[in-house]
């Protein structure tokens, strides 16, 4: 068994999660390297959310009864839990939405929305990257549309990071908003936060980062990003489908429409008028995720235990040893940065003339689950003139096996294509 400094003892972490125990495509055993899409849960969270349905289900804030009352302190609870585990001010500058994608549409129709200073329209700008994830760029483009307002963005190198050569030229004093990728889910790059903040900062214009795939893998302090909107989701770090987080400096919330209107986000309501209740409640109108913000408590709960800088340290550690390995396969193209420094557990690839989606299928006859296609990230496959890619990633349960399953797999591809 190959042994790399840094690693976690995913022996005993794998015992965690029930799914990783199945069989596959004729008893194969499952490899499971399609982390960037969605994590495996373990059972602390599986079991938090069966306790909550068994024992404590009822909607929250509104009912005096006890198993409200108990609900009520669960869903708040996952709220302190986010936000000591991304080291916010304040626990009311955490929402709770389905999705990042959600988070990252509440930013953009609030902008939108907004009165001046914030407000974009014809005469501002927009600023995003020629990296990101198609929910932090079709929502802009929306925005874009409905105001007049000009969308700009920063391209790419032929090795896969951002090309800031004329970042005074893409962030002006037009400027309204700058909205990027923390850690690109198709490259893997980890982008230089702190370069562009500082330029958004002279401007005056804000900064949201999308943290989708930086949370579920390394410490995450939004004080020290000094963004002022930071969006994730649960599905990624262990949590269940259906809850993502938006964070947001307290003053902008205060100052910001809410997006979506009904019930739990007001103060009053009268037929001619309403108005609203105090955030994060002002952006959560309805019922919300109660359940699945349970289980994303659980979740934190349980990476917290294991210590998010070690999984920082093991995972990178497994890229290294993935990029490597990889590098032994013939005709194997890495799409991103071909060293393991400034660059996440996610390595797309090309295979020769092969196309993504058979790779994917002839792995997947070995069991391996890998992720094809653009990866929901169409402008960096047109960017470097490819159709798709296939797409491994990793997660602390991952191991340095399930990486030579991969390039043993690989080889059987190369085979059967001839």
């Amino acid at each position: 068994m190959t042994q790399l400094p840094g690693l976690l003892d995913t022996e005993a972490i794998r015992k965690d999660f029930p799914i990783l125990d199945r069989v596959v495509h004729d008893g194969r055993k499952l490899v499971y390297l399609d982390n960037a899409a969605t994590s495996q849960k373990p059972r602390q969270v599986l079991d938090a959310l069966s306790e909550y349905y068994e024992r404590y289900n009822a909607n929250v804030h509104r009912g005096v009864h006890v198993l409200a009352e108990e609900a009520t302190a669960l869903y708040e609870g996952a709220r302190d839990k986010v936000a000591e585990f991304i080291n916010a001010p304040s626990r009311d500058e955490v929402i709770f939405t389905k999705n990042a994608s959600e988070s990252l549409n509440l930013v953009a129709n609030m902008l939108g929305w907004a009165d001046e200073p914030y407000r974009v329209d014809q005469d501002t700008e927009i600023v995003i990257t020629e990296m990101e994830h198609h929910s932090n760029i079709v929502p802009w483009q929306l925005l874009a549309q409905r105001t007049g307002a000009k969308l700009k963005w920063f391209g790419l190198t032929d090795d896969g990071r951002l090309d800031l050569s004329n970042i005074d030229e893409i962030i002006t004093e037009k400027t309204k908003i700058v909205s990027f990728v923390l850690v690109s889910n198709i490259l893997g790059t980890v982008n230089p936060v702190e370069t562009i903040i500082r330029r958004a900062q002279e401007v005056g214009a804000l900064v949201c980062i999308d943290a989708s795939q930086a949370a579920p893998h390394m410490p995450l302090d939004v004080q020290a990003l000094q963004a002022d909107f930071v969006a994730f989701t649960g599905h990624k770090m262990c949590g269940p489908t259906g809850i993502g987080v938006l964070w947001g400096r307290q003053e902008l919330l205060e100052d910001l429409p809410p997006f979506l209107g009904g019930g739990e986000m007001i103060e009053t309501v009268s037929m001619h008028s309403s108005t609203y209740a105090p955030a994060p409640h002002k952006f959560e109108a309805g019922t919300p995720p109660i359940a699945q913000a349970v289980g994303l408590g659980a979740a934190i709960d349980y990476l917290n235990s294991i210590g998010m800088d070690k999984i920082l340290a093991h995972e990178h550690a497994l890229t290294e040893y993935a990029v490597r390995r990889l590098a032994e396969v013939p005709d194997l193209r890495i799409i991103g940065p071909t060293t393991a420094e400034d660059r996440g557990a996610a390595i797309s690839f090309t295979l020769g003339d092969i196309h993504p989606h058979d790779v994917g299928q002839v792995l997947d006859e070995q069991g391996i689950a890998v992720r094809v296609g653009h990866h929901c990230a169409r402008p960096v496959c047109l960017r470097y003139g490819i159709p798709a890619t296939t797409r491994a990633s990793f997660y602390l349960y991952s191991s340095p096996a399930e990486i030579d399953a991969l390039v043993d797999g690989l080889e059987h591809v190369r085979n059967f294509f001839g």
